[in-house]
């Protein structure tokens, strides 16, 4: 059985919808698949409709785009709830923050002479009830002429340590646990390769994760070295966590491929995500 648990749509930062989502699950072979769009689960109904039509288990999923100290610490959910009241209570949490998030950004944009108002960065979004991404600040700069591509603008303004980024309205990675595990789900560190400390850092943020509940970990991820992938198998094992794996794709023509790499999930992590 092959599955893909990271996938992203035009709900947060991705460009494509669930139903070409589903699609693209189907002509890579993907028997299970997660959406897991960034702070909302606005296109999980939709994806599970789209994937039941093409015989794939869909899985309802999320990541949150927690910060510590204002290094990115992804949690991905998934099985979550979206009627329980903590989800509504965290669905607020996440609009509000992005709101004043965004606010903050475009104030020192400005400073900077970038000239964008709210009304150019709503346009980006498809759908009224998700948050506004950062990466849809850094798509109406790209549309208005201000650089090359929407990831040039966010490497060279938008990123941690650049001018512009803004840590306002982050939520914790403790509090994303909290969240996920209270809704019922099943927790994992998405792309540990990617956060930006030492390894030695890294141990212990997972030690201090796996305290507060922390089930899983992305040890199989499109951005994951061979060595990589085979060092964070081992860290599951030694914290007794469960590997998940999954693309991380966001564009249908984008470097990324549903199904890539590769990963066959254990009947542990099926278990878990309510998979017979």
């Amino acid at each position: 059985m092959k599955a893909d648990l990271h996938i992203h749509s035009y709900y947060s930062d991705g460009t494509v919808s669930p139903a070409e989502i589903a699609q693209m699950c189907a002509d890579g072979g993907v028997d299970v698949a997660a959406l897991t769009d960034h702070d909302n689960m606005n296109g999980c109904r939709e994806f599970a409709a789209e994937c039941a039509l093409r015989g794939i288990r869909g899985v309802c999923g999320i990541e949150i785009s927690a910060y510590t100290q204002d290094v990115k610490v992804h949690i991905l959910g998934y099985g979550l709830d979206a009627t329980c009241a903590k989800y509504a209570e965290f669905e607020k949490f996440v609009n509000d923050g992005a709101l004043s998030r965004t606010a903050d950004i475009l104030s020192k944009l400005k400073k900077r002479g970038v000239s964008l108002s709210f009304d150019d960065v709503i346009r980006e979004r498809r759908c009224p009830r998700s948050p506004v991404h950062t990466m849809y600040i850094a798509r109406a700069a790209a549309r208005k002429g201000c650089a090359s591509s929407p990831s040039a603008f966010y490497g060279e303004m938008l990123a941690p340590g650049k001018p512009a980024y803004s840590g306002v309205g982050r939520p914790s990675p403790e509090y994303a646990l909290e969240v996920i595990a209270e809704c019922g789900g099943f927790s994992s560190l998405a792309h540990p390769g990617r956060l930006a400390l030492c390894a030695d850092d890294k141990l212990k943020l997972i030690e201090r994760l796996r305290a507060c509940g922390l089930a899983g970990i992305e040890a199989v991820y499109s951005g994951h070295t061979v060595e990589e992938t085979a060092y964070f198998r081992e860290v599951a094992a030694k914290y007794s966590l469960v590997v998940t794996g999954g693309s991380d794709t966001h564009y249908a023509e984008g470097s990324r491929s549903v199904g890539v790499p590769p990963f066959v999930p254990s009947e542990e992590l099926l278990a878990a995500l309510g998979i017979d």
